[in-house]
């Protein structure tokens, strides 16, 4: 019995050494050698997904500033790399090679000044505006008597009506008086002088007709229609003058102020096309003349950049675009500055697209926000768009990890052995990939040239090899 019992126990270890001979030997029959196997770590820190693409700088703000008159350069008091300001006066022509046109253009400006000083200080156009208005409303006053007067029935009180019929049938009395005398007068001397004293009765019989007549009277059509016409024109001038004595009460009438305002504006400008002018602070890029040199309209100056904002333009494949937007950060290296990297933003998308052999880009604006004096319109830049960026997640190497179908697993090194583990993925870029889900720990050993899985999965997610089966 002893024998035998000391048989079996022997059998049972025989069996157990060969299971664990058989496990080991798959094992390695799974694995590579540890010389040939390349391990990666699971680490935890940012992500960032990019966009690389490249570009030429350039300035959002520059000028090629040219002559506009004809003449001799006269002064050249700025350099290439010279900052200049808003308005400086960069470059003019020598006056004495001007033309008439621009002459005569000082003498206008000089003019225009003082009228536009006139009219916003002195008091003389509302003063003048005012009597205007008096004398309108004295002559309408006129011109409404005058209408008033000649109407029928108002000509003549009654008591003027009966005046003047009496004094009507006292001059026609005289008359006949003056015809009987005359009648009967014998004698040269005497008929004259009857003669006369007829030609006076009947003089004022006439009056004294017209002036009844007129009194019982009324004007003709065309008289009315005179009468009216005038009233009319008084009324209205009276309005005209009141609307202008009102404006000024306001200030300066704004048409002839705008019109002095207008005739400096094209004296300036004509006296302005013999300099050249900054339109906005810059650095002076290249200056095309000399002091001297006898320029035509058209001839290019001098050429403006700010230097103080650059940017850069790329291309963008169709396939990313989507992916950036304003406001997102980018960096920037320069071959001209290879030990340094610019701080940029993405400051504009462009909607349309461009077609080039039958690729389509979209260009995209990227601000640089730190400029520097190193850096010159020009220059190529490389450009990378940080898309998006997570903070302090789980990253694993892109080359860690395998497809089973749907599901991506990666291989840990437990205890010299290779476990699969599946895992959930988030963001990615080119060489990492964020992990969202799984039983991955920070500093886990992962196999980067796995090429299959060897083992199990265990409860949890994460795996590892059970006992022998007894």
């Amino acid at each position: 019995m002893k024998k035998r019992r000391i048989l079996t126990i022997s059998l049972v270890g025989l069996l157990a050494l060969a299971g664990f001979l058989v496990v080991r030997g798959a094992a390695a029959a799974r694995s590579p050698a540890a010389d040939d196997i390349d391990l990666g770590v699971v680490e935890r820190g940012p992500l960032e997904v990019t966009i690389n693409a490249a570009g030429t700088l350039a300035s959002p703000q520059s000028a090629v500033l040219s002559w506009e008159a004809a003449g001799v350069v006269a002064t050249l008091p700025v350099e290439v790399g010279e900052g200049v300001r808003a308005g400086q006066v960069l470059m003019e022509l020598d006056p004495s090679t001007l033309d008439s046109g621009v002459i005569q253009a000082a003498a206008d400006l000089a003019q225009a000044e003082r009228d536009l000083e006139e009219l916003l200080t002195s008091n003389l156009p509302l003063a003048q505006a005012q009597q205007a208005a008096a004398d309108a409303s004295e002559a309408l006053r006129v011109a409404q008597y005058n209408h008033d007067v000649q109407q029928e029935g108002r000509r003549a009180t009654s008591e003027s009506i009966k005046l003047a019929q009496a004094n009507l049938m006292l001059a026609e009395d005289r008359v006949a008086q003056a015809e009987d005398a005359y009648d009967s007068a014998r004698g040269d001397l005497a008929r004259a002088n009857t003669l006369t004293r007829l030609a006076a009765a009947k003089a004022d019989y006439r009056s004294a007709l017209a002036t009844y007549n007129w009194y019982t009277g009324h004007p003709t059509d065309i008289q009315q229609a005179m009468l009216e016409a005038d009233l009319a024109v008084a009324q209205a001038t009276l309005e005209d003058a009141e609307r202008t004595y009102e404006r000024l009460l306001n200030g300066p009438d704004a048409v002839e102020v705008a019109a002095a305002e207008a005739r400096i504006a094209k004296a300036k400008a004509t006296l302005a096309a013999v300099q050249i002018i900054a339109p906005f602070d810059a650095t002076v890029v290249s200056i095309s003349v000399r002091q001297g040199d006898l320029v035509e309209n058209g001839t290019v100056a001098v050429t403006l950049a700010n230097l103080q904002t650059l940017e850069v333009e790329v291309a963008v494949s169709e396939v990313d675009v989507n992916q950036i937007a304003a406001g997102q950060e980018a960096r920037l290296t320069l071959d001209a500055a290879p030990d340094r990297t610019f701080s940029g933003v993405v400051s504009q998308v462009t909607l349309a697209g461009d077609v080039s052999q039958g690729v389509v880009t979209f260009p995209v604006t990227v601000e640089i926000t730190d400029p520097d004096p190193t850096l010159k319109p020009g220059m190529t830049a490389a450009v990378t768009i940080v898309t998006e960026r997570v903070e302090n997640v789980v990253l694993v190497p892109n080359r860690a990890v395998q497809a089973q179908g749907e599901q991506r697993v990666v291989l840990v090194m437990f205890e010299g052995q290779q476990i699969t583990v599946p895992v959930t993925l988030g963001l990615s870029n080119e060489s990492m990939s964020e992990v969202v889900g799984g039983s991955l720990q920070e500093g886990d050993s992962l196999v980067l040239n796995a090429t299959t899985a060897s083992a199990s999965l265990s409860q949890g997610g994460r795996t590892f090899f059970g006992p022998l089966a007894p």
